[in-house]
């Protein structure tokens, strides 16, 4: 196959003026972005290929490159058919955020829809795209597509989603919840001043974070000697997480519920997930989306017994094949 030029385009965007559901206004925020692909217009000169990939809570626009079983030259998203938008979301470092405006806890407190105004703002400011042909996303991204979807239901033409949730409840509410009071605990919170003790904060709560970080089974079958050196390793990556960024992004996630808005949703929808996510349950989460939304088809895989690899799993292949077939 002859590949026409794929054009890779990274920098940081600065949108004048945003505006919070709030009614804040903050001022030359900054989005960092990569797109990359061939872009594709209609006779209008609109767009037509544009996928925009929502990344989950701990990456920002380089997730592209966990993506690498499914989207690149010869891969089901080929860079001759689509051009892709990873932008780092509100709330997050190098895009716009308490820790980057250094307003740390007088950061305008957002939402999941201000992620999306966020982002839909880029766009248009950035690319005059008003309309995607897709959105993607995985874990807390894919509260974003929900919400997209729900808010704006005219401005896609699919949306898949893998280990995710349309509400924050149950299990998520309680380690969401617990997470807020750790941070509420701390004096030096609204301090000036970074303290030792907000990094100590930090250290509790990635070990909460933790919990949910590999399979059931894989919990079950680690000692816990083992589970003491892979939490190490796990907290130590997490210390270089800003406690700001992090309050407001939890706060964010806390308020987060859809049930009465997926009626909305209009396009082609795709859920994945698998049997043995502790966090996003096939049972609550993911089987009864099918009713819940129309044109929706769920596929949960058998995960191994280490991370949940959504990405990772041959079935993706096939199942995605079957459902971008289906998109006109």
């Amino acid at each position: 196959m002859v590949y026409n030029e794929v054009f890779i385009d990274y920098d940081k965007f600065i949108i004048d003026e945003f505006e919070f559901e709030s009614g804040d206004i903050l001022n030359d925020v900054d989005v960092e972005y990569l797109a990359k692909g061939t872009p594709k217009y209609d006779d209008d000169g609109n767009m037509t290929n544009a996928i925009v990939y929502c990344h989950s809570f701990n990456e920002n626009y380089s997730s592209l490159d966990n993506l690498y079983r499914i989207i690149g030259e010869g891969k089901i998203f080929d860079y001759d058919s689509y051009y892709f938008i990873f932008a780092t979301s509100l709330g997050f470092p190098n895009s716009c955020s308490p820790s980057v405006t250094n307003l740390k806890h007088n950061f305008p407190k957002y939402t999941i829809k201000d992620r999306v105004n966020f982002k839909r703002q880029f766009l248009k400011e950035r690319f005059n795209i008003e309309r995607v042909h897709g959105i993607m996303g995985r874990g807390l991204g894919g509260y974003e597509v929900y919400t997209w979807a729900c808010e704006y239901p005219d401005e896609m033409d699919f949306i898949m989603i893998s280990g995710s949730s349309y509400k924050t409840n149950g299990y998520r509410y309680v380690i969401s919840k617990c997470m807020d009071s750790i941070l509420d605990l701390s004096d030096d919170f609204y301090s000036d001043v970074y303290t030792d003790s907000l990094s100590r904060m930090m250290v509790s709560i990635n070990r909460l974070l933790y919990s949910n970080y590999f399979s059931k089974r894989m919990f079950q079958k680690m000692s816990n000697d083992e589970i003491d050196v892979l939490m190490d390793d796990f907290v130590d990556e997490g210390l270089f997480v800003d406690v700001y960024d992090f309050k407001f992004r939890n706060d964010a996630i806390l308020e987060y519920n859809l049930e009465d808005k997926l009626k909305n949703i209009k396009t082609n929808v795709l859920i994945v997930g698998t049997d043995n996510d502790v966090y996003y349950t096939p049972e609550f989460d993911l089987l009864p989306l099918e009713d819940l939304i129309e044109n929706s088809k769920v596929v949960l895989f058998k995960s191994s017994d280490n991370y949940q690899e959504y990405d990772e799993h041959p079935i993706i292949d096939d199942e995605l094949k079957e459902f971008l077939s289906n998109i006109k």
